[in-house]
C-alpha cells in the first residue's frame, strides 16, 4: 500500500510540475495555463478497499464521509480563489415557502440549500449537522465542471474542435468502440458504446469503476472503456455513462497537460471567487476523475452556477454556457427535458445533478441560481422530482 502510495505522489507532483509532456499533451497552439498558487496533492490513512465502495455506504457513514471525502481518497487540493467573490444578502424569501424548504429538506434528507437571486442569497439553511464552512461531496454535479474544463481547453487552443477523434487524444481506444467516436459524442454521451450505470448493481460498469483501478492501475480509465461494446452508430443514442465523462477527463488532461484540478484553479477557483477550497479526487494516473467526486461549500456551488449564468467571462468560448447548458439530446418520454455538453436541461434552464441529492440549477432567465447537497437514502428516486416541484415554486416566488 505505501509503494502504491508513493507511486501515486509521484505522478501528482510530475504533473504539478506543469509540464506538457507529462501527460502526453497533443501538439498544437494554445499558451501553458500557470497555476495560481500550489495545488497540493494530499493522501488519507490506509484503508481496506471493502471501506471504499461509496455505493454502498450506510446512512450513518455517508452523512459523516460525505463531507469529508478527502479522509477516505487520495486528491487534489485546490486552495481559495484570491479574492473570495462576496455573496451578499438578497431579500428573503416568503416565509411560508423557507419554512416548507426547510421541510423538505428534513424529509430528503438535504444537508444544505442555498438560492441566490438577482445578485443577493434569498435562502441558506443547513442539516445533518453541515455547516457553511464545510464541504460536500459533488458526485456528478463535477461533469459539468469537467465539462467547463472542455470549453476551457477549447478556448485556450490545446483541443482544437469538439468534432475531433477521442483517439486524437486517447490513442490507447484505436481500434475499440470509440473509433470515429468525437469528443462532442462523449460530452453528450451519445458515443454509441453500451454502458450500464445502476448503482445498485456490484456487477454494473459504473460500480466496476473501482475494480479497474485496483487491477490496471494508471491504465484503468483506457482498459475499462475500450473493451465497451458498441451499441449504436456513434450520435444516435444517449446512454448516461459515467465513465465517459472520466473518458472525457482524460482528453482534457492530455490534451492541456495539467489534471484537471490545477486546471480548474485557473479556469474555475479563481474567476468564479471560490471562498474555500477544492478537493478532487485523484486516480493512480495522478490525475482526476473527471466524472465524479469533488467537494466545495455549498456557497462555492452557488459560485460555480453563477459563474455559469454569466457566461464565465474570458476562460470559456463566447456562449459556451449557452451551447452546452441546451439541449442536445431531447428526451422523447420527458418533453422539456434532455442533455448538453454535461449538464442537464429542462424545460428553464440547466443544471448540474449528482446522485444522493446534489444539484445546481440555473434559471438564466431569471438570474436565479438554486444549490442542494445532501443524503438520500438512496442514490436515486423520486426526491429529484420533490426538488422539482419546489424549485419550480421558488422560481414563482416573489
Amino acid at each position: 500500500m505505501k509503494h502504491k502510495a508513493s507511486i501515486m505522489a509521484s505522478a501528482a507532483a510530475a504533473m504539478l510540475a506543469l509540464s506538457a509532456c507529462s501527460l502526453g499533451a497533443v501538439d498544437g497552439p494554445g499558451v501553458q495555463p500557470v497555476a495560481q498558487e500550489p495545488v497540493a496533492f494530499v493522501e488519507p490513512p490506509a484503508r481496506d478497499p471493502s471501506e471504499l465502495q461509496v455505493l454502498f455506504w450506510n446512512d450513518e457513514q455517508r452523512s459523516a464521509r460525505f463531507r469529508a471525502m478527502e479522509n477516505w481518497f487520495p486528491g487534489h487540493e485546490v486552495p481559495a480563489a484570491t479574492t473570495p467573490r462576496e455573496l451578499r444578502a438578497g431579500e428573503p424569501l416568503p416565509a411560508s415557502l423557507a419554512q416548507d424548504i426547510r421541510r423538505t429538506m428534513i424529509d430528503t434528507g438535504a444537508a444544505g440549500v442555498m438560492v441566490w437571486e438577482d445578485g443577493g442569497v434569498r435562502f441558506e439553511d443547513y442539516a445533518l449537522g453541515f455547516t457553511p464552512d464545510q464541504r460536500w461531496t459533488s458526485f456528478s454535479v463535477a461533469k459539468s465542471f469537467t465539462s467547463t474544463l472542455l470549453g476551457a481547453a477549447l478556448k485556450d487552443g490545446f483541443i482544437a474542435s469538439l468534432d475531433d477523434p477521442v483517439t486524437r487524444y486517447v490513442p490507447g481506444l484505436a481500434g475499440s468502440a470509440y473509433d470515429d467516436v468525437t469528443v462532442r459524442q462523449v460530452a453528450t454521451m451519445t458515443s454509441g458504446a453500451a454502458w450500464n450505470e445502476d448503482y445498485t448493481d456490484p456487477e454494473s460498469d459504473v460500480a466496476q469503476l473501482a475494480r479497474f483501478t485496483l487491477e490496471y492501475g494508471e491504465g484503468a480509465i483506457v482498459e475499462q472503456m475500450k473493451r465497451l461494446e458498441r451499441e449504436a452508430p456513434p450520435g444516435e443514442k444517449f446512454v448516461y455513462k459515467t465513465g465517459e465523462t472520466n473518458l472525457l477527463g482524460l482528453i482534457i488532461e492530455n490534451a492541456v497537460g495539467l489534471p484537471l484540478a490545477a486546471y480548474a484553479q485557473e479556469k474555475i477557483v479563481e474567476p468564479a471567487g471560490f471562498a474555500g477550497g477544492l478537493f478532487w479526487m485523484n486516480d493512480q494516473r495522478g490525475g482526476n476523475i473527471g466524472g465524479c467526486c469533488l467537494s466545495l461549500r455549498l456557497s462555492d456551488y452557488t459560485r460555480m452556477g453563477i459563474f455559469a449564468l454569466e457566461g464565465g467571462g474570458t476562460v470559456v468560448p463566447e456562449g459556451w454556457f449557452a451551447e452546452a447548458g441546451d439541449s442536445q439530446v431531447d428526451f422523447p418520454s420527458r418533453p422539456g427535458f434532455g442533455y448538453g455538453y454535461q449538464w442537464w436541461t429542462y424545460p428553464q434552464g440547466y443544471g448540474a445533478q449528482g446522485i444522493f441529492g446534489q444539484s445546481i440549477t440555473i434559471l438564466p432567465e431569471q438570474d436565479l441560481v438554486i444549490t442542494i447537497v445532501g443524503n438520500w437514502p438512496t442514490a436515486t428516486g423520486p426526491n429529484r422530482d420533490v426538488w422539482f416541484e419546489m424549485i419550480g415554486r421558488i422560481s414563482a416566488a416573489e
